[in-house]
């Protein structure tokens, strides 16, 4: 109990469902989600997506939480325990949310910025054409904003687990629901009539959003839209990133994992079909289906033009909806900067003050670099996805498209083949608790998830 207490651990099982759920739920499911779902036909990408996170999302939650209560420690020292000689998944696992943290935390100062514009009134600049542009290339704008946002996140950090990351998931988690609902609840009301007469209502962009359209689709675009979701579940349940490993190492040992991993599934599903809910229908009925193209600039370009075009309530829906995504972005933020901290204090024996010192000062010269990159330190390569991409694009790239799914394929074999699916089901059933799901779990983690994510792999690397 005393190196448990030295670490810190979740109050309970409520704690950890809300801080992993307050993980889970982040920009990745606020912002990546519904413009994913856009570009892949809406209910064909949610279809796919709904099978693959109860059964590729399930198999990997399962492990990397299990791997972190068993352990007790966090993922850069984890796997050298699992079994010595894969300690190396470790360091590729803290790697990740070190590539992240510093251009997740530049996002997020986007999403102040647009906060302030919206507390502040100025909501009809925002919708102008070139708004979003011309900030990320001002100087220094950007980086203040960044730095704001970044120091929040170190607070709650500092804090620790229970009166910090715990306390802050336990207050703004059922916040971000009530208002996730009530904006979602909105949009399905909209309807506006276009300058060619044409008129569009929120329910129509439900349609569009949940029903799936095989229509001339092949299965090389099948294919892609399973990928996409693939993609979008490392960040929809944190996996892959040694969040999950860290969460999971201050379960309590009582906890009952198959209980809790089964509502943070839940939650982080109910949570991204509702941001879609929020967004889709509304940008359907002010932009059609062309609207629905805008890819990343969805929340930043095609928004603002939406709650101009509701008029005065606009300027309040707009308040709301950056409201709700600087809540998320925080409680995601928070996860990714504690998986590196923690990291730090185990592997090194670091106080939890002078780790997140340590990971302040990389962060705020790495984040200062990074939106640099839109400015001074701007230049384009074309990276083997075929993608244009900058400094954020490529630090994206590399812990998104190659890192995670290199984690999880390596995380599958040693779980798999090495040390065999018993090391979980154990930690899993420890207290005579019931795993549900047994065999699919045994079915993904040796043969469905690897040959899925050596497919991913290929693809990110231009291979497939």
């Amino acid at each position: 109990m005393g190196k448990e207490k030295k670490r810190g651990s979740f109050s309970g099982q409520l704690g950890f469902i809300m801080a992993a759920a307050g993980s889970a739920v982040g920009l990745g499911n606020i912002w990546r989600f519904p413009y994913l779902a856009a570009k892949d036909g809406g209910g064909v990408f949610i279809v796919c997506y709904l099978i693959l996170a109860l059964t590729f999302g399930f198999a990997l939650l399962t492990t990397e939480i299990s791997i972190g209560r068993k352990t007790r420690q966090s993922p850069l020292t984890a796997y050298k325990q699992i079994h010595p000689k894969w300690g190396g998944i470790g360091i590729l696992a803290c790697l990740v949310p070190t590539i992240i943290l510093p251009y997740y935390c530049t996002i997020g100062g986007w999403v102040f910025k647009y906060l302030s514009v919206y507390v502040t009134g100025q909501g009809a600049a925002a919708s102008q054409d070139g708004y979003f542009t011309s900030y990320i290339i001002s100087f220094p704008e950007p980086m203040v904003w960044m730095l704001i946002y970044f120091a929040i996140t170190a607070f709650v950090i500092i804090c620790g687990v229970e009166k910090g990351i715990e306390k802050f998931s336990k207050i703004l988690m059922p916040i971000l629901v009530v208002l996730v609902i009530g904006i979602s609840i909105f949009s399905l009301t909209l309807s506006h009539t276009d300058a060619s007469g044409v008129t569009r209502t929120g329910l129509e962009g439900l349609k569009v959003y949940l029903i799936p359209d095989f229509t001339g689709m092949t299965f090389k675009q099948l294919m892609i839209v399973i990928m996409d979701a693939m993609g979008q579940l490392f960040f929809s349940i944190s996996v892959a990133m040694g969040i999950m490993v860290t969460y999971g190492s201050y379960a309590r040992k009582e906890t009952n994992l198959m209980s809790s991993i089964n509502q943070i599934e839940i939650f982080d599903t109910g949570i991204a079909l509702l941001a879609g809910l929020m967004i889709i229908p509304a940008v359907f009925t002010f932009a059609g289906i062309e609207g629905m193209s805008a890819g990343p600039g969805l929340m930043f370009v095609s928004l603002p033009k939406v709650f101009s075009a509701m008029g005065g309530i606009g300027a309040i829906v707009g308040l709301i909806f950056f409201l709700i995504v600087s809540f998320a972005a925080v409680t995601s933020s928070v996860s990714v900067m504690e998986a590196i901290v923690s990291s730090i204090m185990d592997a090194f024996h670091l106080t939890r003050k002078k780790a997140s010192v340590l990971v302040t000062i990389y962060t705020v010269i790495a984040g200062i670099i990074v939106c640099l990159g839109y400015n001074a330190l701007y230049f384009e390569v074309t990276l083997p996805n075929g993608t244009i991409g900058q400094i954020l694009d490529i630090m994206d790239y590399f812990s998104n498209n190659i890192f995670m799914p290199l984690v999880a394929f390596l995380t599958c074999i040693l779980i798999g083949w090495v040390v065999k699916p018993k090391v979980i089901i154990d930690e899993v059933t420890q207290g005579k608790f019931k795993f549900q799901r047994k065999t699919l779990y045994i079915i993904m983690i040796k043969f469905v998830a690897p040959i899925m994510l050596l497919i991913l792999l290929l693809q990110s690397i231009g291979l497939f």
